[in-house]
C-alpha cells in the first residue's frame, strides 16, 4: 500500500523580475486575480487533494504570504463588528482547520531543486508533492489537478510530474519529456530534456508546475552538480531518480494559465472574472461593450 501524500511544498522564494516593478516589495505569489492571490489558489488546490501541511519556502521581502495564511485578529474582529459575517467567513477559511502551514526561509535563491531540498527536515520519509503558484491551472470543477496526480500516485506509485502539450515552437521555454507505454494520459519517462529547440525536443509535452516526488528526490539533489546558471535544477534530479525508480508524466485535465507572464496572468484574470459569482455577470457585459465600441471606432 502506497504511503498517504499529505505534504505539499510551495517555492515561494522566487524575485517575480517579470512583474517589475509591481513585485518590487511584493511577492509576485500574491498577485491578486479578481479576488484571490495566486499562492492562495496554489493552497486551495493543495488542501483539495488531500493535502494537510503546506510547507512554504520563502525568501526575504516574502512577509506577506505568512501574514496572509496567518489568523487577523483585528480584521476579524472589525468585520464581525460591522456584520459583514460572509467576508469574516472568508478570511477565517482560507486554512481550514486540520491544515498546518510550515514556512522555511531559502536563504538564497539557488534554483528549484535547492528550494526543494529545503523542505527535507519537515517532508522526513514520505512522497510529497510540489506547487509552483504562477502556474495557475482550472480544472472547470471537477478534480483538481493536484487531485488527479495523487490519484494516479495511488495506482501506481512513484514520482509523477504534471506536463501538457505544448506549441511545437514553444518547447524551449519547458523541460520536455519523452515518455514510453502512453495510456490514458500517463506513461513511464524515459528522458527529460531542458528547454530543448523545436527541432530537437523528444516531444510536445512540457513539465508544468505541479510534482508528486519520492523522498528519495532528496538524496538524489544532494548527489546532483548544479546546472545551468550555477543553480541546483529540479529536472537534473528527476533525469537521475529515474534510473533507479519509476517516474511517470501525467497529461492533466484542465487549463493551465502561465501567471509568471504578463500575458497569461492577464488571461487568466479576464476568464477568472468572468465565472466570479458576483462580478461574471456585469464584467462579461462590460467586455462586450468595450469590443463594440472598438468595433465602431
Amino acid at each position: 500500500m502506497q504511503k498517504r501524500i499529505r505534504k505539499a511544498v510551495f517555492p515561494v522564494a522566487g524575485l517575480g523580475t517579470r512583474f517589475l516593478p509591481a513585485t518590487k516589495a511584493n511577492p509576485k505569489e500574491m498577485l491578486p486575480v479578481v479576488d484571490k492571490p495566486l499562492v492562495q489558489y496554489a493552497a486551495e488546490e493543495a488542501i483539495k487533494a488531500g493535502i494537510e501541511v503546506l510547507i512554504f519556502i520563502t525568501g526575504r521581502n516574502k512577509r506577506s504570504i505568512p501574514d496572509h495564511f496567518d489568523k487577523a485578529y483585528e480584521l476579524e474582529t472589525e468585520l464581525e463588528e460591522r456584520g459583514k459575517l460572509k467576508r469574516l467567513e472568508e478570511v477565517q477559511g482560507i486554512i481550514p482547520k486540520g491544515v498546518t502551514c510550515v514556512y522555511i526561509r531559502q536563504s538564497e535563491a539557488l534554483g528549484l531543486g535547492h528550494a526543494v531540498s529545503c523542505a527535507e527536515a519537515v517532508v522526513g520519509d514520505e512522497p510529497f508533492a510540489v506547487i509552483l503558484a504562477d502556474d495557475l491551472i482550472d480544472c472547470d470543477s471537477g478534480t483538481c489537478c493536484l487531485g488527479q496526480m495523487v490519484e494516479q500516485y495511488e495506482q501506481h506509485g512513484g514520482s509523477i510530474l504534471g506536463v501538457e502539450r505544448v506549441p511545437k515552437e514553444h518547447t524551449d521555454r519547458y523541460g520536455i519529456v519523452s515518455v514510453s507505454n502512453f495510456k490514458n494520459r500517463l506513461g513511464r519517462l524515459e528522458g527529460i530534456v531542458e528547454k530543448p529547440k523545436p527541432e530537437k525536443a523528444p516531444s510536445n509535452l512540457g513539465v508544468v508546475g505541479r510534482y508528486v516526488l519520492s523522498p528519495s528526490i532528496f538524496r538524489v539533489l544532494k548527489e546532483t552538480p548544479p546546472g545551468a546558471g550555477g543553480e541546483l535544477q529540479l529536472t537534473d534530479a528527476i533525469a537521475r531518480l529515474m534510473d533507479e525508480e519509476p517516474v511517470y508524466a501525467y497529461e492533466f485535465k484542465g487549463r493551465r494559465y502561465d501567471c509568471g507572464d504578463k500575458l497569461g496572468y492577464l488571461q487568466a484574470t479576464v476568464e477568472y472574472g468572468l465565472k466570479h459569482p458576483e462580478l461574471g455577470a456585469a464584467f462579461g457585459e462590460y467586455l462586450k461593450s468595450m469590443h463594440q465600441i472598438r468595433a465602431v471606432v
